[in-house]
């Protein structure tokens, strides 16, 4: 795989695009990394805030002129915490530091994300986690893989067996949400084997697709949050809707992304 896009170059499907992106999210990536390490001090939000726009625009010094390339033509969505549908077209969907916050805490739950989106359906994504150096990538119809091995969601066969997870869509939620959240937490510690509280909704996303967890769950959210997973989860064989077992779409205000098995249980659950 070549690290770097030449101007000759053409990309002629959606394989070699998949290929050309996770060179620039694994670029992204060594920028973080070199960045991370101590906890980063502040006394007010505003200054944490400048802190976590330092990462993000280191990374996306390297992933949009890259990116862009690739697809000179395709929408970018500047806000991460964005969300709803999007125009017509291609788009590409980044999170340059997912779980930012992770990383200004020197915890090592982060991870750089790109996804292509096209007439609002994710075509192909990469998640890359820059500490351990694993990658995460799916494309329609082709599958997901980590580090090309194949991923396939749980066999679990019932909630009560289950692993579940979810996290907060962003800070400062509408109090509606947090009390929605809340409640489904408490449906899930009596219904679930265990339930994981904690950020970033993409990492509990591709411990779903892989197998390692059986279900995640969200209210509200933002598209760089969920489409990544979205493609991962469905490409590995899991269910995807919202809270109510409904189609999901980027219009929806809940999310919920489940292996077979329990996904039915999970719906019975968070509708309660």
């Amino acid at each position: 795989m070549s690290e770097t896009l030449q101007t000759t170059d053409v990309v002629t499907s959606d394989a070699e695009l998949l290929d050309h992106t996770v060179a620039a999210v694994r670029a992204a990536g060594v920028v973080l990394r070199e960045r991370f390490g101590d906890v980063v001090r502040y006394e007010t939000r505003e200054e944490l805030m400048r802190a976590l726009a330092v990462n993000d625009d280191a990374a996306l010094e390297i992933l949009r002129p890259r990116l862009t390339s690739l697809r000179p033509g395709a929408g970018w969505v500047e806000d991460e915490l964005d969300g709803g549908a999007l125009p017509p077209g291609e788009w590409w969907v980044v999170d340059p530091a997912e779980g930012n916050v992770n990383h200004a805490h020197a915890l090592p739950d982060w991870a750089v994300t790109a996804t292509l989106v096209r007439e609002n359906q994710p075509v192909l994504t990469v998640v890359h986690l820059p500490l351990t150096g694993e990658t995460y990538t799916a494309r329609t119809g082709a599958g997901a893989h980590l580090d090309g091995r194949p991923l396939h969601v749980s066999a679990t066969a019932g909630l009560g067996l289950g692993i579940v997870a979810t996290s907060q869509a962003r800070p400062d939620e509408d109090e509606t949400v947090v009390r929605r959240v809340g409640s489904s937490i408490t449906a899930m510690l009596s219904g679930a084997l265990v339930v994981r509280t904690s950020v970033p909704a993409t990492l509990h996303l591709t411990n779903v697709a892989a197998g390692r967890i059986d279900a995640f769950w969200q209210f509200a959210g933002a598209r760089a949050d969920l489409l990544p997973g979205a493609l991962l989860v469905t490409e590995a064989g899991g269910r995807i809707s919202d809270a109510e077992g409904r189609p999901w779409t980027p219009l929806s205000d809940s999310f919920l992304a489940a292996a077979p098995g329990v996904h039915a249980e999970a719906v019975t659950t968070l509708s309660r």
